[in-house]
Parts: C-alpha cells; structure tokens; sequence
C-alpha cells in the first residue's frame, strides 16, 4: 500500500514539475509597442502599431514606415515581417514600422466630391484634410518626439494610395519616399489626376523616390490612371525625384500589396552578396 502511495506521489511530482516547467517557458512574443494617441484634429483616439527593430536602442536613429491601414488585422504584421527580412537579407537599414490603425479609411483618405453617387456609396467621405493635419501636426511629431529618426517613408495601397497621392502633391515635404500601391485615382471623376501637372509645378525639387505600381489583373481605370499618374510624375522635369513604376503581371487589387511592396525596396535596397 506505501509502495503504491509512493508510486502516485512520484507521478504526481513528475505531472506537476512537467507543467511547471511548460508554464516558465512561456513568455510573450513581443515585435514592438502599441501606443495610443489623443487625436485633438480628429477628435478621437488612434491605436498605433509600432514595430522596433530586434536590438532597439533607443540612443540610435532610425528610418521609420508610415503604414496607412495599419490594423493588426490589415496590413502591419505581413509588413513589419517583410522590412525584417529586408534588414537581414537587404541592403535596409533596420527601421521603424508605425502602423495607423483605422477608424473609416473612407473618411480619413478621401477628399471631398460633388458626385452623388460617391456620396451616397461613401456617407462619411471628404475629409482627408484632416488626416493629412494629423499625420502631418500631430503623429509625425509624437513618433519623432518618442524615437530618434532619420527618414520618412509613407506606405498606402487603394484608397490609402489616393491618399499618399494627395500628400505628395499637396505636401511632398511631409516624406521622403512614397510608395504608392494601386491607387484610386478614379476618385471624384480623377480630379487629383488631372489636377497633378499644375500641383506638381509647385512643388520643390528636393531629393524624394516615389515607387507607383497597379496589377496587370486590376480593372482597367486603375492601370491606365496608374500609368497616367506615373508619365506626369516622369515628365514633371524634378531631378531630384527618382520615380518608378511596376505592373504586377500576376497580381489583381486583393493580392498585389505585399509583393509590390517587396518589388519596390528591392529598387531601393538591391541585394548584395556578403563580403
């Protein structure tokens, strides 16, 4: 009977040491920080997804992403992993990755039309104004005030890239690289489109890379006004403007952000064989 008590207590023991033992290896995978900010020009609160580089250090500057549709379930996890492997495998530097949670992309990436039928389809829409004071009066002040930084990059596809339109013609200066992926331009009638040769003339020519690209399986508005926007930006005599354009030959609207996005740091970042 002793011998059998000894027996259960030993498998006992073993049970809960083995439990023990799977609960301390058990820690939190962490790529970053989630932040919150008090929006004063929107009146309400936006959620920040940050990726930091492994081996952040806080002393350091660092180039940062601006990640329009930045959602955990959007776009921020699929990037941050591919700026990781740009890090480790590329010529990047390791870099920031603030991704801009949405609260109505309609109403945040669209500027005001007159069309009704946009209207009646998009209630909330016109009012990139003030998303653009935002980024530009409120986020990129608190992440440069948060992080030392070097470069702004802006990431937007489909209506985020009407939007990273917007902002490159309307305010070039606010990011040093755009990479600017499907973007609606059919948008009001293509009024940014044919407004673009006018905004552009205006603009200073300081050094910028603008990467455009649209999927060869996308409607046809959305590759001839990505092909358009790109000959304007081509022809608009900015020297100090890199400017490159991909069609995606096997890519629609749903599936060609990621590879796209890859493509174009591969033409800012080429790989090089280690030494």
């Amino acid at each position: 009977m002793i011998k059998r008590i000894l027996i259960v207590c030993s498998i006992l023991f073993v049970f809960k040491f083995a439990v023990s033992a799977q609960t301390e290896a058990v820690k939190p995978l962490t790529i970053g920080e989630i932040r919150t900010l008090k929006s004063k020009v929107l009146n309400e609160e936006r959620i920040l997804n940050i990726y930091l580089p492994q081996g952040f250090d806080k002393t350091k500057s660092y180039p940062v992403i601006y990640l329009l549709d930045g959602s955990m379930n959007e776009d921020f996890i699929h990037v941050s992993g591919l700026v990781q492997f740009f890090n480790q495998m590329y010529a990047m530097p390791e870099t920031i990755v603030v991704g801009v949670a949405n609260v109505d992309r309609k109403r945040d990436f669209t500027f005001h039309t007159d069309l009704k039928d946009l209207q009646k389809e998009y209630p909330t829409t016109g009012h990139s104004d003030q998303f653009i004071s935002f980024l530009e009066k409120e986020l990129k002040p608190f992440i440069e005030k948060k992080y030392k930084t070097t470069d702004k990059y802006l990431f937007g596809q489909s209506l985020g890239g009407l939007l990273a339109v917007e902002i490159l013609l309307k305010k070039p200066e606010m990011f040093d690289n755009y990479f600017i992926i499907s973007p609606s331009l059919w948008w009001d009638d293509e009024s940014l489109l044919k407004q673009a040769p006018q905004l552009l003339s205006k603009s200073p020519d300081i050094k910028k890379f603008v990467y455009i690209s649209v999927g060869k399986g996308e409607h046809p508005v959305m590759v001839k006004d990505a092909e358009s926007m790109y000959e304007v930006l081509k022809n608009s005599n900015k020297k100090n403007w890199t400017v490159e354009y991909k069609m995606m030959e096997g890519d629609n609207h749903a599936t060609i952000l990621h590879r796209s996005l890859y493509e174009g740091l591969v033409k800012l970042f080429p790989y090089k064989e280690p030494k």
